[in-house]
């Protein structure tokens, strides 16, 4: 029995498009910079945007660096057998330059082993130290 090795899927470059799919842009000019640390995402949709994006590039650091001290986990465990597809941002809730809170439902769509996967998901958002951070998040039927 052969094991296949985890791979790591090809970096983007600058520019090929965004994965959260927002407006057509490129990567670089979207979630790229809030990676690299060149600009701190200034929403709640922006940082939830982003994270679907870390998720795709798997950037542990960056989901960990955005995740709420008070609920962040010790590591994320990404998955080389998920492979994300798509997201679809149903609705926000406050999450501006003039809230401390907000909410994002959504989708996300992938596949795991093969096998497609929805993910339907109200999460929430709230500004530590004046940059936005994934707080926690709630499965939605």
């Amino acid at each position: 029995m052969s094991r296949r090795k985890a791979t790591r899927p090809a970096p983007l470059t600058a520019p090929d498009r965004c994965p959260c799919g927002f407006e057509g842009k490129a990567y670089a000019e979207h979630c790229g910079r809030f990676h690299s640390g060149a600009a701190a995402a200034p929403t709640a949709e922006l940082l939830m945007r982003s994270r679907y994006s870390a998720f795709v590039v798997r950037d542990e650091a960056y989901l960990l660096r955005t995740w709420h001290p008070r609920t962040r986990p010790s590591r994320v465990g990404l998955s080389a057998a998920t492979r994300w597809n798509g997201l679809e941002i149903l609705g926000a809730t406050d999450g501006s330059a003039f809230h401390s809170s907000g909410t994002v439902t959504f989708l996300a769509r992938c596949t795991e082993d093969g096998r497609p996967v929805v993910l339907h998901e109200r999460s929430d958002f709230a500004r530590v130290d004046g940059d936005w951070v994934y707080v926690d998040g709630t499965f939605l039927d």
